[in-house]
């Protein structure tokens, strides 16, 4: 089950027996759980009908005894399993039974952070009941994420304001959805955000990463790159952490160029180079900026400037300038 099919449960008060939410997510799977409980028991029906338990203490019988214990005032029971990824494998095995054949009146919602899916305990619970992935937030989803968001508030964004809305908050969910909330009630009964609004209300939380100034260098925008570059290194960033980084992003560069070479796909590539799948979209994109001959002499100066890092004397905040540009000048 997605994300949406559960939301789709919930309006539609046809939630399983069994349920399973699980992700690194903590924010959108606490948003979920909430709003299954909401749709379950009323504030009144909660005294007697919803019990939380941790995953670490659980024991299995007593577990199946409160869920086949009847709802008093209500249609049904609420457990929910916090912690799911540490309950004890004698207790998983205790449980397999029940997961099986789950009660009715009774909605049994393990929540965790992490599992391993070759388990029969979650494969039971996958197989029984749905399973719902809270995945992290990927840069390239914010936006979709803000708008269906907006929606919800009855409002819609124009692309500049989505622009800087999304370079001032970055991907942590809790902070889009703090930052959405006081941006809708600044606009009002206006349907539509313009960048205005964003630029009023929204702070600037994003701290810029060492991802940003590799991206930068991947686009060729020198100006940009050495913007970024001073930020994070009056931010404090270790200047050894900025070379490896910017030294692991053109290694990446050059695999993918020579796979792009011989016709593999995304997904061949990420594969065969070992390379995260989100990491090699957006490379894709970034080799016809670099030919295909300029990566020994960009693997030249790193190599030197790893040397010149080395040395007692040096400026370092002036060799990563130097390198930065230098970087840009060879790829043209």
């Amino acid at each position: 089950m997605t994300v949406a099919e559960l939301y789709r449960a919930i309006s539609s008060g046809k939630l399983p027996s069994l349920l399973f939410l699980y992700g690194e997510e903590a924010f959108l799977l606490d948003e979920a759980l909430n709003a299954a409980i909401d749709a379950l028991l009323s504030k009144e029906e909660r005294d007697f009908n919803l019990a939380f338990v941790e995953g670490k203490q659980l024991d299995a019988a007593e577990l199946i005894d409160m869920a086949r214990e009847f709802p008093m005032f209500a249609s049904r029971r609420v457990i929910v399993v916090r912690q799911a990824q540490e309950i004890k494998a004698e207790q998983m095995e205790v449980l397999s039974d029940y997961l099986v054949n789950p009660v009715v009146e009774c909605c049994l919602i393990f929540c965790a952070a992490k599992i391993d899916k070759r388990r029969k305990f979650f494969q039971q619970c996958k197989k029984y009941g749905a399973m719902v992935e809270f995945k992290p937030l990927y840069p390239n989803k914010v936006p979709a994420f803000v708008r269906e968001r907006l929606r919800r508030y009855n409002k819609t964004i124009s692309e500049d304001a989505l622009q800087l809305f999304c370079r001032r908050v970055g991907n942590n969910s809790g902070d889009i959805i703090s930052e959405l909330a006081k941006l809708c009630s600044y606009c009002g009964d206006n349907p539509t955000v313009q960048r205005d609004d964003v630029a009023a209300v929204v702070s600037d939380l994003r701290v810029d990463s060492i991802f940003d100034l590799t991206d930068a260098l991947g686009a060729r925008d020198q100006s940009a790159a050495l913007l970024l570059l001073e930020r994070l290194l009056d931010e404090g960033q270790v200047v050894q952490v900025i070379f490896v980084m910017i030294t692991n992003h053109f290694r990446n560069l050059w695999k993918i160029s020579s796979l792009l070479a011989q016709h593999c796909n995304e997904q061949e590539i990420a594969a065969r180079a070992r390379i995260n799948p989100y990491v090699v979209s957006k490379a894709v994109k970034q080799v016809p900026r670099f030919a295909a001959g300029s990566y020994p002499a960009i693997f030249t100066l790193l190599n030197r400037t790893d040397m010149a890092l080395k040395s007692s004397s040096a400026n370092q905040r002036a060799l990563l300038q130097q390198l930065v540009c230098d970087i840009i000048a060879v790829s043209g």
